[in-house]
């Protein structure tokens, strides 16, 4: 059970009979909450790794409830009940040289699974890979949410350094939701070597990306 910052809950459980693809979710049961609601979640571990994980953020009553019931550490950890996994087409990034991964809010879960999966085939040169660049937008209303994923992405980032492949992972990270406190301090700061918003190297933007210009610039990257 991890406590990420803007109210997620990451679980980790053990794989028992159980196999993944990237992008795929599963449906979740919590007896002890509700004995009928099933809510689907996706999966942000990568089949490569030996546990399965799901990120659930609090929006409505049988999320803020199962997030509570593993935030009492002195009572035991609730039992869950997990059907699946379902479905998935995002497994064709793979037959791509070139993939354009574009996620918003707590919708960027798939590309949890994608992009560590993506990093362990491209580490152990997985033959079938034909990925050479990823471009990955994530787009947010609230800085609370970069949080936890950006973890990730500082993993990623400081192991494409240690093997010289800093351009297999562009990605671009939009604030839409800010004030001018918010704006002003990072422009104060534009020029340190970090994002004082990620603690990234990659700068957060602010606003919606211009999709046109965005789109050109890989069209005359990747004819």
């Amino acid at each position: 059970v991890v406590m990420h910052p803007s109210k997620v809950l990451e679980l980790q459980m053990s794989k028992r009979g159980f196999s993944m693809e990237v992008g795929q979710y599963i449906f979740v049961n919590c007896p002890s909450i509700s004995y009928l609601e099933w809510h689907p979640f996706t999966l942000t571990s990568a089949p490569e790794e030996d546990f399965f994980s799901i990120h659930i953020r609090a929006v409505g009553d049988w999320t803020e409830n199962l997030i509570r019931a593993f935030e009492q550490q002195h009572s035991p950890v609730p039992r869950i009940e997990v059907d699946g996994p379902f479905g998935t087409v995002s497994e064709d990034v793979f037959q791509y040289e070139v993939a354009v991964l574009v996620g918003a809010g707590i919708g960027v879960t798939p590309f949890a699974s994608i992009l560590k999966s993506i990093w362990y085939k491209f580490r152990h040169a997985d033959h079938n890979l034909k990925t050479q660049t990823i471009y990955f937008y994530w787009i947010c209303r609230e800085t609370g949410a970069f949080a936890w994923f950006k973890d990730l992405l500082a993993s990623l980032e400081h192991e494409m350094e240690e093997l010289g492949k800093v351009n297999f992972l562009k990605y671009r990270l939009f604030l839409t939701g800010w004030d001018t406190n918010i704006a002003g301090h990072a422009a104060l700061n534009f020029d340190k070597a970090t994002d004082i918003l990620t603690g990234l190297k990659q700068k957060t933007s602010f606003g919606r990306p211009m999709w046109d210009n965005e789109f050109s610039t890989l069209v005359n990257a990747h004819p």
